[in-house]
């Protein structure tokens, strides 16, 4: 798999791996930023973030070369410093660092939404084995748990929002029932992930 995964994409993936992964580190950090608490929370998203945010990314390329498309991701350096911007600022992370840009001609509705959801999708996986570190583990497991969860969650519900370029438009344009089932277990996780 490595090997559809071309030098520029990989720079690509890691500067919007550790832009988001700050991103998320300033929102998190609430009661002050020690070089202590921002070392553990930073390595806290970057294994979550990580996780989550590649993968979500792999997800859309890998369901696209599924359909004969060649498809990479692009960072863009103005929305990752929008994110790191908003994080610091508002407390809040913007979470659109790119894009997995699909090459090729006559792609159809649905493959555009099956593509789109399964970025989402992957990020809803992954909040099962967050939520059961949560639930299970107590010290650093538990925090890893509710980070993952929390990052997760937040990625699957902001691409579901049916609005501009993100996933939740292209779901809805395909298929309305997806698009529901998708949007509210997303939101749901998020629910989940503040009173956990």
């Amino acid at each position: 798999m490595l090997h559809h995964i071309s030098r520029r994409e990989r720079f690509d993936l890691l500067v919007a791996w550790l832009a988001i992964g700050l991103a998320f580190t300033l929102i998190f950090l609430e009661g002050g930023l020690s070089p202590l608490s921002f070392a553990m929370f930073f390595g806290i998203s970057l294994v979550t973030v990580g996780i989550g945010f590649v993968l979500h990314e792999m997800a859309h390329k890998f369901s696209a070369m599924r359909y004969g498309f060649s498809a990479e991701f692009r960072k863009s350096n103005e929305m990752l410093l929008v994110a790191v911007v908003l994080a610091a600022f508002a407390g809040v992370v913007f979470a659109a660092p790119g894009a997995t840009v699909i090459s090729g001609y006559g792609i159809t509705r649905e493959q555009n939404g099956i593509i789109s959801a399964a970025g989402p999708a992957t990020n809803l996986v992954l909040c099962l084995p967050f939520a059961a570190m949560l639930l299970a583990g107590g010290g650093i497991i538990w925090l890893i748990g509710l980070v993952g969860l929390k990052v997760n969650a937040m990625i699957a519900a902001f691409n579901m929002l049916p609005v501009s370029v993100l996933d939740g438009k292209k779901v809805l344009a395909w298929n309305p029932l997806a698009f529901v089932v998708l949007i509210a277990a997303s939101f749901g996780a998020v629910y989940a992930s503040l009173v956990l």
